[in-house]
């Protein structure tokens, strides 16, 4: 299996996600996007309350397209969400061809340096990287590849999109306009979140 995963705090997951899988399967040829909610995001402020929520948004967001998966890999492992120990867990788990892809935005692949084992998470991924800034310049990531990190750049138009913004239209009571897919928020209205 030719895998792709996309890994997130997904807080709320929102249509510019699912367009950048889409992308992905389009234009690299996956078998499948797995979808992988963060338990206990390391880098990330936690709100427990919110851990479920998160992870029930993903699996209606995602439902309608056979070809998305969703994992609960970092709910089963609990403490907190280290990229590394999850796709170690996933070669357990799949019969895998080649390197696990993984998608990630410029903005947390120029960070990686300072994740949790990342010498040895760049052996094991190649990262489809999706440009998150309008001012991108491709020559600054040249140190990446020296260091030894395996990636390409997806060539799809920057969404500016975010979850934070999302949240905060949510809390002043504004449209989203087709921010969300109609089920998510549906789950969210109904389950009141993000209102305080």
């Amino acid at each position: 299996m030719k895998m792709c995963v996309f890994s997130g705090t997904f807080n709320p997951i929102h249509n510019g996600h699912l367009y950048m899988a889409e992308y992905v399967l389009e234009k690299f040829g996956f078998s499948k996007i797995l979808f992988i909610p963060a338990f206990k995001p390391p880098f990330k402020e936690n709100f427990p309350e919110l851990t479920q929520h998160r992870f029930n948004i993903v699996k209606l967001a995602i439902e309608d397209n056979p070809r998305f998966e969703i994992s609960d890999i970092e709910y089963r492992l609990g403490g907190k969400s280290y990229t590394y120990r999850t796709i170690c867990e996933l070669y357990k788990e799949y019969r895998i061809d080649g390197k696990i892809n993984f998608i990630i935005g410029t903005d947390a692949f120029e960070t990686l340096d300072k994740w949790y084992e990342s010498e040895k998470l760049r052996k094991l991924v190649e990262f489809i990287v999706f440009v998150r800034k309008n001012d991108f310049d491709i020559k600054k990531y040249d140190e990446m590849k020296e260091k030894g990190y395996c990636f390409k750049f997806a060539q799809m138009q920057f969404n500016d999109i975010s979850s934070t913004e999302i949240r905060k239209k949510i809390y002043d009571n504004l449209p989203l306009k087709g921010l969300l897919p109609e089920k998510a928020e549906r789950y969210i209205k109904e389950n009141g979140l993000y209102k305080n």
